[in-house]
């Protein structure tokens, strides 16, 4: 590894599920980590918490109109819901890569309030990559697909900015996957 692990920070948002497994990973590996958290959000990770304030929100807020459409489904327009979107644009905006764990759909989107994250990667064009936990893969976009990843190309983690998130529902599949991905990337 050519770059010193203590250059490495994981941005997430500390919540139950994939993004406090992501944490706690990074935690064992002594990775520094960056929570993006808002006054009323349920975050069991609170090491490396930031929270936003209302003008910091104000800065990641999207058409909730335009997620609907790009996403293909209706989104209810709560001051919780907006809230976690812009928090999101906070964790994929400073992730140089992106790591996801949910469930990719048929119309390749990423099942959930996860997959904004995932789609705001894709239109950042950044490397994004899934675990999904009902087809208990990895998949990488290639800018027009899902691609399998498998056996010695199983993701790693590359850049020294990166973005872990995804579902509160975490499957033991999908707490494997954080793990191996942080044995992959760091162990020596």
């Amino acid at each position: 590894m050519d770059v010193d692990r203590n250059d490495y920070i994981l941005f997430s948002g500390g919540a139950p599920g994939a993004e406090a497994e992501f944490g706690a990973q990074a935690e064992r590996f002594g990775i520094e980590e960056v929570n993006f958290g808002f006054e009323g959000h349920i975050a069991v990770r609170t090491r490396g918490l930031r929270m936003l304030n209302h003008e910091e929100l104000k800065a990641g807020d999207v058409s909730l109109a335009y997620v609907s459409q790009l996403m293909n489904r209706r989104y209810t327009d709560t001051p919780t819901f907006r809230k976690v979107l812009q928090s999101i644009w906070y964790q994929v905006n400073s992730g140089q890569e992106i790591y996801v764990v949910g469930t990719i759909l048929p119309d390749n989107h990423v099942k959930g309030g996860t997959g904004w994250g995932a789609e705001f990667a894709k239109l950042c064009n950044k490397p994004l990559h899934v675990f999904d936990q009902e087809k208990e893969g990895w998949f990488t976009w290639d800018d027009r697909q899902w691609v399998a990843r498998t056996g010695a190309d199983l993701p790693k983690i590359e850049h020294v900015h990166f973005t872990g998130t995804g579902t509160r529902t975490l499957t033991p599949a999908g707490t494997a996957a954080i793990a191996a991905l942080f044995q992959r990337s760091f162990a020596p």
